[in-house]
């Protein structure tokens, strides 16, 4: 069965948790009403913005707001929502995590980010993640990763060995490195043959650039948002591809004996 996917390009306030969360829901009910997908996708960090220094009063705790709201919205609009990610207090410590949703409510999954972005220092405020991020949405085998974990091959290859064909990647990417992000994004997409749903910020406080996308494993765009705050839709048809596994076998061809990394 296709897979309908919106990804929501929200322009989230730095700092302004509120607000956040407010306009969040408003957006992913926007996006249900106009085009009715399977699936809605949110940015990393919706609900602070990347990122306060300050992240005490900002950050969700363990995700129980997070968790108690769009579980509420996902059963209330019987929508899956790939709830991008939170600043979240647990354990003693600050994580950058991302929720994803069933059309019951349910947390079908969660994941803290591996890769954090040493550049902006973020490793000097959250702790990484330990695990990789694999579920099962309308009966497909995702995964999940975070912005800055898209540099790094492996991660995806991995999920990819695992029978992962439709990954959501969710962004706080600026405008100054877009570049990078379109063609990361393709890059992934077509090395593993799968569908990828990018789903980055238009935070106009922190000058992100945008450029949320569906893109299918030939890496052709289905849908590709601008710069401001907008919603893509597009569907994926599964059905293709086994058709272009077969036509270019790369699985088949691996060598991984000489692959040491």
């Amino acid at each position: 069965m296709p897979m309908k996917i919106s990804c929501v390009q929200m322009d989230m306030r730095l700092g302004d948790v509120e607000y956040n969360f407010a306009h969040a829901q408003d957006l992913v009910r926007l996006a249900v009403d106009r085009d009715g997908p399977d699936v809605v996708v949110l940015p990393e960090t919706w609900n602070t913005g990347f990122f306060p220094k300050d992240l005490d009063p900002c950050a969700d705790r363990d995700g129980e707001r997070t968790k108690l709201v769009f579980s509420a919205l996902a059963r209330e609009l019987g929508v899956n929502i790939v709830c991008g990610s939170v600043a979240n207090r647990k354990g003693g410590g600050y994580y950058n995590t991302a929720y994803v949703f069933d059309r019951t409510g349910a947390v079908v999954a969660e994941y803290d980010k591996t890769h954090l972005f040493t550049p902006s220092g973020e490793h000097q405020f959250f702790r990484p993640g330990s695990h990789t991020c694999r579920f099962t949405l309308e009966g497909r085998s995702c995964g999940l990763i975070i912005c800055y974990d898209i540099r790094f091959p492996e991660l995806t290859r991995t999920m990819t060995l695992e029978g992962v064909d439709l990954l959501f990647v969710v962004a706080q990417w600026p405008a100054k490195r877009a570049m990078h992000l379109e063609t990361l994004s393709r890059a992934r997409a077509i090395e593993n043959q799968m569908f990828l749903a990018l789903c980055n910020s238009a935070a106009s406080d922190t000058a992100c650039g945008g450029g949320s996308a569906v893109i299918d494993p030939w890496g052709q765009d289905l849908a590709r948002a601008g710069a401001g705050e907008e919603s893509i839709s597009a569907q994926a048809d599964f059905s293709v591809i086994q058709g272009i596994r077969d036509s270019i076998n790369v699985f088949h061809d691996r060598r991984p004996e000489l692959y040491h990394v």
